[in-house]
């Protein structure tokens, strides 16, 4: 109902509560079973069945066991809280996680009405008519459900596969129910249903059929698995998708259900009966962790903050709600805005009518094109319009906008604006861009050759020992933040503009409305309390939100706030970009590389938006930790019909280094190599040179490897892994390890200075003002603690209000890592002139107090603030031409090992145990560093495992909200969990000694996906697959099921040849 009334924009005119009704709570044992009122949520259903389990015969609660079983993967403890088990029925979702038990179990349901009584159907094939639809009339109130008990020789299951384990819906729900003479194995009665594999939730009555009545044995699980293989089969571009996968889980179920019952039965000729099919038995309950850092040195004053694990300044008012967002900030006659955009992904915009959406009540008017200064774009390359004028490039573009006096009004005007348009064929895919030679510039270039000589080498290839060829693909990744983008505009007069913005960077909103509006940045102040999450998707598409909004503010001379909500988020602001690398890497017989080639396209959007960095950083950190004599890298920004894809955590060098460690795993596979080895000879020693042309000074690379090879007991775990594969079927292990470097800076080297505003009053109290945003990342905490120690004073002392371009102007945005570097040395100049102006008074007074000493300079008419200023080394790298340089001051090391263990039937898996060494430097924050690095591990592994964009053939955008796309639970993130900071690795580039820490742990998310790999690996083996097999990421399981090639899964058909069906979605 919420999602009707939010998005499809329902009018009810009555609204009953049944949870008020007596009569729906009631709640009893009869003779058929137990008798659940529908007013009951599921988590009272939930307690009941657990009672009566409690007092029952066991043989009699196998319904009660799997209602029980699967209530804990429904949706989440609130939703659960307040759903009840009615309207999982009377919306005959067919992806429902209960009705295929119920229609398994033969449960009823009981109805009612005035004209007509009682009735209670049997829930069977009968019952859902069709989709969405049962078989309920319309004067009809669902009463109660019936759950049947179950029987002696009665044997009851389900099975759930979805995306995400926790709080997702189904991909497949299959319910099995058979009744088995434990003498003569025969089956007397066997109910099957699945959800997923139609329009409503069906039961496989022929297989049914054909099994009643035959032996429990191999030959019925052969048969089987056969008919259901006939019965539920699926067309290739069927709706929602994945059906070889769903075809190949309703098969998995059975198998799974047949051999936990011919182990019940004790049945010694069924081949496996043994196995264990179930996964995540070994996870514990509660967390087994270590965080282990370097305490200060003991003679480090008590109140110098720097290197302690101090928690963050806003942490409890994160948890307890009373921290200010931009939504949070009341603005006296504020109106509202919300976008009209476009429902198609290419084609020409031919009229818009905006007659109802005036029409209705609390509509002031609307902006468009017409609005905008003729010529004016937005985005550093004056490339994005404001509004489509005529031609749409993405599904969900913004048409015009709606201003209304609240936010719902907004919304359903907006959606009541009618548009016609011509469509043209999209490009989506960086597969279709290649082929329409749809590129945003020319190819950018790295040649290594190049740092030595004057000419490209052009070495002969044939002349290497080995030659590895190969192509993968890398998704996107949304950036999901928990506070939407939006921003509140207030017009003051001359044209002065106050901008409140959930905003990374607030230069480029205060210079784009600058630019779109024609006036001058000295009138337009821009300020940010704190955002609620950015992952760089903050960093560049607010200005997509800020410049309507401001040329709303300024037409209708009032307050307007702009509040995304998330389905609109996810399709107007772009994600991370998704990659394809062709690869050629040439090896001498010892296994050292040699040679490297390697094209890498970025699927960019239909702007450039940040393109041009990201493709440019995963060009620079495609040789991860190794050392190639020679590489020549290409890069390709493909333009195509899809919202500009930016920045994300990362900036492109995840993808960069996914490449090559996919490359590391042909080589090994296709020579028979083993993987740790050709790292270990090819890792960067200290002073190489990259293919840039950056020299790596304290790397320390090696010494993260070899830590978290040694802490985490990896080779001995390693024999256990395989001891655990050799002794289990259809689950397997997999333990990796894998490095990672990432270089700190802005790859645009204007990018790379901070300033810094630093008051003193006469209390003694300091503010603190610097150009970088607090977005949760502790940035506020770091600059605080590097203000302290400067200053020498007690870190209760300094405050940060917030971030504004009328303190610090022409700021850079908080990204690239490099927020505590160049801020904090921006602040450390500050406080150095400061603590210069209060020397004489020190000297005069040695035995004063910080308090006097501020106090007298006031009196001596001293000037207690200063501005402060700070930059980072960086050297322009020649994209064109392909030179390189010393592009970062320095680079960040880590080493990760992980061990999960996967389900090969169903895809499923759980990530074990993850081990991570990081060298950051001298921690200016221990409990900040750990929780960012076990937070970026976290949302690589999301990126690497699960995150899956989805856009249709036509453009059309499918991931729009938390339904479709999943990040990582809680539940998601490993129990045993260790994290060690490197000792004693001092950075003398970094603000005391420190380094970065918000971007290079991310790519280490990907060491679970190659566990993975090494799992399924493992069972490909088994079953004759040997040498290298292509797995792009992400490995969702989907991917890993189809990867693991069994009996099973060659009963499934294949794909037909691609060209020959519309698929539902695309790989971009």
């Amino acid at each position: 109902l919420a999602i009707e009334l939010k998005f499809r924009f329902i009018e009810l005119k009555i609204v009953i509560n049944p949870r008020q009704v007596p009569d729906l709570h009631e709640v009893r044992l009869d003779d058929d079973g137990a008798y659940m009122g529908t007013a009951l949520s599921l988590t009272e259903v939930d307690n009941y069945l657990v009672k009566y389990m409690e007092s029952l015969p066991e043989e009699r609660c196998g319904v009660f066991r799997a209602v029980h079983e699967i209530m804990h993967w429904f949706a989440g403890k609130h939703v659960r809280n307040v759903a009840s088990i009615a309207g999982n029925i009377v919306t005959a979702s067919p992806i429902s996680d209960l009705n295929p038990i119920w229609m398994a179990a033969g449960a009823k349901v009981v109805l009612e009405s005035n004209e007509r009584g009682l009735r209670s159907p049997v829930i069977d094939e009968h019952f859902f008519l069709a989709y969405r639809r049962a078989a309920v009339e319309a004067d009809e109130v669902v009463k109660a459900v019936v759950i049947p008990f179950t029987k002696r020789n009665q044997y009851f299951r389900v099975y759930k596969q979805a995306q995400r384990r926790e709080d997702d819906i189904a991909i497949v729900t299959g319910a099995f129910n058979a009744v088995v003479d434990p003498k003569t194995l025969i089956v007397e009665e066997i109910r099957i249903s699945f959800g997923g594999m139609a329009p409503t939730t069906k039961l496989a009555l022929n297989t049914m059929k054909h099994l009643e009545g035959k032996k429990w044995s191999q030959p019925l699980l052969d048969e089987g698995i056969e008919l259901i293989a006939k019965e539920f089969t699926l067309p290739a571009g069927v709706p929602g998708g994945m059906a070889r996968y769903r075809q190949a889980l309703t098969l998995s179920f059975f198998m799974k259900f047949f051999l936990e019952v011919a182990e019940a039965l004790g049945i010694k000729n069924v081949d496996n009966r043994h196995e264990i099919t179930r996964i995540g038995q070994d996870i514990p309950e509660g967390l087994i962790s270590t965080q282990l850092y370097q305490e200060v040195p003991a003679d480090q004053k008590v109140h110098d903050p720097v290197g302690r694990a101090i928690a963050h300044v806003s942490g409890r008012k994160h948890v307890t709600g009373e921290a200010i967002y931009c939504d949070d900030v009341q603005v006296a006659n504020c109106l509202h805005m919300a976008f009209v955009m476009s429902p198609i992904a290419c084609g020409t915009l031919e009229s818009k009518d905006f007659s109802e959406a005036l029409s209705m009540d609390g509509v002031v008017g609307y902006i468009d094109a017409e609005d905008v200064l003729k010529g004016i774009q937005i985005g550093h390359h004056n490339d994005t319009p404001v509004f489509v004028r005529d031609k749409i490039t993405y599904h969900g573009q913004p048409v015009a906008a709606i201003i209304a006096q609240d936010h719902e009004t907004a919304r359903r005007a907006a959606n009541a604006v009618k548009l016609e348009y011509t469509r043209d064929k999209p490009i989506i895919s960086i597969e279709d861009a290649i082929k329409a030679d749809s590129y945003l510039m020319q190819p950018l270039v790295i040649h290594s050759s190049l740092l030595e000589n004057e000419t490209v080498v052009k070495n002969d290839w044939s002349s290497y020992d080995h030659v590895i060829e190969g192509e993968i693909n890398m998704g996107g990744q949304e950036h999901f933040y928990l506070e939407t983008q939006q921003c509140v505009v207030i017009p003051h007069e001359d044209d002065e503009l106050e901008i409140i913005s959930s905003s990374q960077g607030i230069n480029d909103v205060q210079m784009e409305v600058s630019k779109c509006l024609g006036i001058p940045a000295h009138k337009i102040i821009v300020k940010v309390k704190r955002i609620g999450g950015g992952f760089g998707g903050k960093e560049n598409a607010c200005s997509l939100l800020s410049v309507p909004t401001a040329i709303a503010a300024r037409k209708f001379r009032k307050p307007v706030r702009l509040t995304l909500e998330r389905y609109d988020d996810m399709a107007i602001s772009g994600t991370r970009h998704p990659f394809k690398f062709n690869y050629k890497v040439a090896l001498d017989s010892s296994g050292k590389f040699r040679d490297y080639s390697v094209t890498a396209y970025g699927n960019c959007g239909h702007t450039f938006d940040l393109s041009l960095g990201v493709v440019q950083r995963a060009m620079v950190h495609i040789d991860n930790v190794y050392k190639f004599p020679n590489a020549d890298i290409e890069g390709r920004l493909c333009k195509t019909n899809l919202a500009s894809n930016t920045a994300f955590r990362g900036f492109g060098g995840p993808q960069g280094m996914f490449c090559t460690e996919t490359l590391v795993k042909h080589i090994a596979e296709e020579l028979n190599l083993d993987h740790d080895k050709i790292r270990e000879i090819n890792m960067y020693e200290e002073g190489d040179c990259t293919p840039f042309g950056m020299h790596l000074r304290q790397c320390n690379i090696r010494r993260t490897w070899y830590e978290c090879k040694e802490t985490s007991n990896y080779e001995q775990r390693l024999k256990l892994v395989r001891e655990f594969n050799r002794s289990n079927k259809y689950r397997k292990r997999g333990i990796y390890i894998m490095p990672t470097r990432f270089g700190i800076g802005f790859g645009l080297k204007q990018l790379n200075q901070a300033g810094a505003l630093v008051l003193i009053y006469t209390d003694g109290s300091v503010l603190v003002s610097h150009g970088g945003m607090e977005m949760g990342q502790g940035l506020h905490t770091k600059i605080m603690q590097i203000a302290a120690r400067v200053l020498d004073i007690p870190i209760e002392l300094v405050h940060i209000h917030d971030t504004a371009t009328d303190k610090v102007p022409n700021a850079s945005p908080t990204a690239a890592s490099v927020g505590s570097d160049m801020n904090g040395l921006a602040v450390q100049d500050a406080c150095n002139k400061l603590l210069r102006r209060l020397e004489p008074f020190k000297k005069a007074n040695p035995e004063g107090t910080w308090k006097e000493w501020v106090r007298q300079a006031y009196v001596e008419r001293v000037s207690l603030s200063a501005t402060g200023f700070g930059i980072i080394h960086s050297e322009a790298v020649d994209f064109f031409n392909g030179k390189g340089a010393e592009l970062f001051g320095y680079c960040v090391y880590g080493s990760a090992c992980c061990e999960v263990e996967v389900d090969c039937l169903t895809g499923d898996h759980y990530l074990l145990r993850t081990d991570i060494v990081m060298d950051i430097g001298d921690s200016l924050n221990p409990a900040i560093d750990i929780g960012q690095i076990e937070g970026a591990f976290v949302q690589g592994y999301g990126l690497f495992t699960m995150e899956e964009i989805k856009v249709r053939p036509d453009g059309v955008r499918l991931s729009r909200g938390p339904g479709v796309y999943k990040i990582p639970s809680a539940d998601d993130a490993p129990r045993h969990f260790n994290v060690r900071l490197l000792k004693g690795s001092s950075n003398r580039m970094g603000i005391f000694s420190s380094k970065a820490v918000g971007e290079p742990p991310l790519f280490l998310g990907a060491c679970a996906f190659f566990a993975i790999r090494e799992a399924v690996r493992s069972f490909r083996l088994e079953h004759g697959l040997k040498g290298y097999f292509r797995f792009d990421s992400p490995a969702t399981p989907e991917q890993i099921r189809l990867a693991c090639e069994d009996e099973i899964l060659s009963k499934v058909p294949e794909l037909p040849p691609k060209g020959t069906y519309t698929p539902w979605t695309v790989t971009l």
